[in-house]
C-alpha cells in the first residue's frame, strides 16, 4: 500500500532533523519536530480511515491543508540556506515524485488485504440481509444511523457513496440532517475526490 511506503519515509525525514536537548519552543529544531509529528499523525489517521487510498490520494494531490502546512514548513527550514535555483529544483522534484506516486499506485500485499476486507464486508452485508450493491439500502442505513452497515458499505465498495435520494440529498446530507456528525464525517472522508 502506498501509505506504508510513505509512512516509512517519514521517520527517515525525522532522522535528518538535528537532535537538540533545549526545550525552547522558539527553537527551529523543535518546530521541525512538531511538523514531523503533524505528518506522522496525519498518516496514522489516514491508515485508520475506511478508504485510506482515497485519503492518501488527497494528501498527495495537495488537498490536506494541515499536511501541506507541515510539509511547506519543513521544506522551508531544510532549504533555508540553499540557493534559490536549487531550492526550486528540489521543490520541482518533490512535486514530480508526489505526482508519480498519485498516478502509479503500486500493487502490494496491502492491496490484497484491502480486497480481502472489501470481500469480507460484502459477505457481512449479505449475512445481515443487505445487498452490498444496493444504493437504496445504503441510503436507508444512513437514514437509520446504522454506522456498522454504513462502514460495511464503505469497505465493500459496491455502491456509489455519493448516491442521491429522489429529492437530491446524498448520504452526507442525510447524516447531517439526522444530527449524526460522526457518520457525516466518515462519509465525507470516504467520498471520492471531486475533479
Amino acid at each position: 500500500m502506498k501509505s506504508i511506503r510513505i509512512l516509512l519515509l517519514v521517520p527517515l525525514l525525522a532522522v535528518a532533523l538535528p537532535a537538540r536537548a533545549a526545550a525552547n519552543d522558539d527553537d527551529p529544531d523543535w518546530a521541525a519536530f512538531g511538523h514531523m509529528l503533524t505528518l506522522m499523525q496525519t498518516f496514522v489517521r489516514i491508515g485508520m480511515q475506511p478508504n485510506p487510498d482515497q485519503a492518501l490520494a488527497d494528501l498527495l494531490g495537495g488537498r490536506n491543508p494541515e499536511a501541506n502546512q507541515a510539509i511547506a514548513s519543513l521544506f522551508a527550514g531544510a532549504t533555508a540556506e540553499m540557493p534559490e535555483e536549487y531550492r526550486a529544483r528540489v521543490a520541482s522534484i518533490g512535486r514530480d515524485i508526489a505526482g508519480y506516486a498519485l498516478k502509479n499506485p503500486v500493487s502490494s500485499a496491502a492491496e490484497t488485504i484491502s480486497i480481502d476486507r472489501s470481500l469480507q464486508a460484502r459477505k457481512d452485508l449479505t449475512a445481515m440481509g443487505l445487498r452490498y450493491y444496493d444504493e437504496g439500502q445504503f441510503l436507508d442505513a444512513v437514514k437509520r444511523n446504522d454506522r456498522l452497515a454504513v462502514e460495511l458499505y464503505v469497505a465493500g465498495r459496491g455502491v456509489n457513496l455519493d448516491a442521491h435520494t429522489w429529492n437530491g440529498r446524498n448520504a452526507v446530507d442525510i447524516a447531517r440532517d439526522n444530527g449524526n456528525t460522526q457518520l457525516a464525517d466518515l462519509l465525507s472522508r470516504s467520498l471520492p475526490a471531486r475533479r
